[in-house]
């Protein structure tokens, strides 16, 4: 299962992400050739930055890997659905495909809240969600426990 290779690599950078104090999602960007050429984790907390989600991370060390603003070819693995601003960022970055494990109901731009994949644009990746789900769910569930009980 190669989707589960890269999903358990976005699920290490969660866990990092956790345990710096971030909401767990991670994200990494494999190439048509299968090399991952991005990897980011949510930094919003450490950062101060309202755009630092994994997805934003990965996707610039894609761009400057790969040195063209064009991901064509490459999937995106994330551990949460991406919201708004990731997958408007999917679409300008022309990445051909992307993967996530859990859904994210609140602003879930893949099909849970609306799918801008959907939409009239130029350009429109290839989804597929639900890749090690429990696994990711799991993570979320637990770092928001730990968060309540302090």
């Amino acid at each position: 299962m190669e989707h589960e290779v890269y999903m358990r690599e976005a699920l290490s950078l969660a866990r990092e992400a956790a345990a710096a104090g971030e909401v767990p999602v991670g994200c990494v960007i494999a190439d048509a050739s299968g090399a991952v050429v991005g990897r980011g984790r949510n930094r919003r907390e450490e950062s101060g930055q309202a755009v630092a989600h994994a997805e934003m991370e990965a996707i610039s060390a894609a761009c400057r890997a790969l040195g063209t603003w064009r991901l064509a070819g490459c999937t995106l693995y994330v551990t949460l659905e991406p919201c708004p601003m990731c997958a408007g960022a999917v679409l300008n970055a022309r990445i051909a495909r992307v993967v996530y494990g859990a859904k994210e109901p609140f602003s879930g731009s893949c099909g849970s809240v609306l799918n801008l994949f959907m939409e009239r644009y130029a350009h429109t990746p290839q989804v597929l969600g639900g890749v090690l789900e429990r696994e990711c769910v799991d993570a979320l569930g637990t770092f928001f426990q730990r968060l309540r009980a302090d």
